[in-house]
């Protein structure tokens, strides 16, 4: 059996098909990774809306260092707003809109840049050899679906020790 399949790799490879089967591999791999699949249940915002998000967690059990020193008991409501801010907003929206891409734009150069953009569809790639900037994917949805976001764009700021979200329809 070995040898046969040794056999078969060394038809493919002197006849070129391994090669072409690694190419078209890599191109696929690469496809993915600059075209990640969209946010499932994200849609385009048609009325804004405000929300707030309180980031505060209760610590399940107790936490100690390991001379035995209690760090967090059980129980204990922890924000991290308190010691770590948001330094810059993060502004949620689909690339593969134009008016989205355009709102965004807009929003980045009114914050002189000082904003995160982060993508729930759309090639992060494109953008960031466009706008010369860091452009994020939120990969599975992990942030809309914990900041409690369902439509795009959307602006997530900090508000003293909570964030505030912003649904903006355009």
């Amino acid at each position: 059996m070995l040898a046969w399949i040794e056999r078969r790799l060394a038809a493919q490879q002197a006849s070129g098909a391994l090669a072409a089967k690694v190419d078209a591999a890599v191109s696929r791999a690469k496809t993915t990774l600059e075209n990640p699949a969209p946010v499932a249940g994200i849609t385009r915002a048609k009325t804004s809306r405000t929300a707030y998000f309180d980031p505060t967690y209760t610590a399940p059990r107790t936490i100690a260092s390991p001379a035995g020193t209690i760090l967090i008991a059980a129980g204990m409501k922890i924000n991290p707003l308190t010691t770590v801010s948001l330094s810059r907003p993060l502004i949620f929206f689909d690339a593969r809109d134009r008016d989205q891409v355009a709102f965004a734009q807009r929003y980045l150069d009114s914050r002189e840049g000082l904003a995160r953009p982060v993508l729930v569809g759309g090639s992060y790639v494109d953008l960031m050899h466009r706008w010369r900037i860091p452009v994020y994917f939120d990969q599975q949805g992990a942030l809309v679906k914990r900041l409690g976001i369902r439509h795009v764009p959307a602006i997530v700021a900090q508000d003293g020790l909570r964030l505030r979200i912003d649904e903006i329809a355009l």
